[in-house]
């Protein structure tokens, strides 16, 4: 590793990163509300929301290709911010492929006096639901005859490419950071060959998790902003600070993008942001060497994957997946559940730094 720095020089990182987020953000939201390049959420609470650009992750793009430029003898920095483009890339063939409608789903509300079951869904007297399963698709006609639901409107369901091809992808980008070299040992223990299969479950599980969280203004960026910034003052704590400008950076994608993304957010990171976000959190915690408490930083949208697989393993059930979601559908405000989750990832942080004071 090359071009060590001081406290100075990675103040001037933080800031250096955090102006470039800010320009270019507001650069890409200017051009997007021209170009039309807007989101059109599909559950019923955030459609208000419509019209907003998306995409937003491309501002990313080019902080990170600054910051290469500025910072090209750090390894590090080099191979963690490369990385982040190649998720971000293929965030983006996500995004571009989305901008093509799928398919248009009716939204039906429950006009009858009683509880009805609509594909694997049990609607309340007066609640809202999107028709989007086949088995729902088959039985909402019938429904419609007897008069029990009423059909209030209409969303399209973009373009996505298959679960496999998303899967295999991400698992490319994995292989080239392991390729890398600079992953070599992880929690105390010599990777040897298993540094490839560590790092792309490292990368696949954060992208995903990451990707899932990002469904409200503020919530992805907060909490990743929230993590990176407490990985930085465990590592200052406890390891050696010169390894933090892989999360510097981070925290300063974070907070320059949530000017413009916290609620009522004037732009969405998109797939494009998620995916450079979650693939930087995994490099991060890779070259530093602190997976235990990057995971328990995490914590929050690790726990919402479990909670989706569980729900789409049918072993429980939820009106509107994934979590945040189906708080917001029981009339949690949006507020509410972002404030909630950034703190519950605020707490794990401290409970984390606590615990490798006092008991490890």
């Amino acid at each position: 590793m090359c071009g060590k720095m001081n406290n100075t020089d990675m103040l001037i990182l933080f800031l250096v990163t955090l102006c470039a987020t800010i320009f270019f953000t507001w650069y890409v939201k200017r051009i997007f509300l021209r170009a039309r390049i807007a989101d059109n959420p599909i559950v019923s609470e955030h459609r208000h929301k419509s019209g907003t650009p998306t995409m937003g992750g491309v501002a990313f793009l080019f902080a990170i290709s600054f910051v290469i430029a500025a910072y090209y003898q750090n390894i590090p920095i080099l191979l963690v911010s490369f990385i982040m483009l190649a998720g971000g890339i293929v965030g983006l063939v996500d995004d571009l492929i989305g901008l093509k409608v799928k398919e248009i789903q009716k939204v039906v509300v429950n006009t009858s006096d009683e509880v009805i079951a609509l594909g694997r869904l049990d609607v309340e007297p007066g609640e809202e639901v999107r028709v989007a399963t086949p088995k729902a698709k088959a039985e909402v006609d019938d429904l419609l005859k007897e008069g029990k639901v009423e059909v209030i409107g209409e969303v399209p369901i973009k373009t996505e490419p298959e679960e496999l091809e998303k899967i295999v992808c991400q698992i490319v980008i994995g292989i080239f950071f392991a390729l890398t070299g600079i992953v070599t040992t992880l929690g105390g223990f010599e990777l040897g060959l298993l540094a490839i299969p560590v790092v792309i479950i490292a990368i696949l599980g954060c992208i995903n998790a990451v990707n899932l969280i990002d469904g409200m203004d503020g919530l992805a960026a907060g909490i990743v902003g929230i993590a990176s910034i407490f990985c930085c003052v465990y590592i200052y704590l406890f390891g050696h600070a010169s390894l933090m400008p892989p999360f510097l950076i981070l925290s300063a994608l974070c907070l320059g993008f949530l000017v413009f993304n916290k609620y009522p957010a004037s732009i969405f990171m998109g797939d494009t942001g998620s995916f450079v976000l979650g693939t930087g959190y995994a490099a991060a915690v890779l070259v530093c060497d602190i997976p235990y408490f990057g995971v328990l930083a995490l914590g929050v949208p690790i726990i919402s994957v479990i909670v989706s697989l569980l729900h789409r393993a049918h072993i429980i059930k939820l009106p509107v997946e994934p979590l945040h979601h189906t708080l917001n559908h029981y009339g949690m405000s949006e507020t509410k559940i972002v404030l909630t989750y950034w703190g519950v990832t605020l707490l794990l942080c401290v409970i984390g730094i606590l615990a490798k004071m006092y008991l490890f």
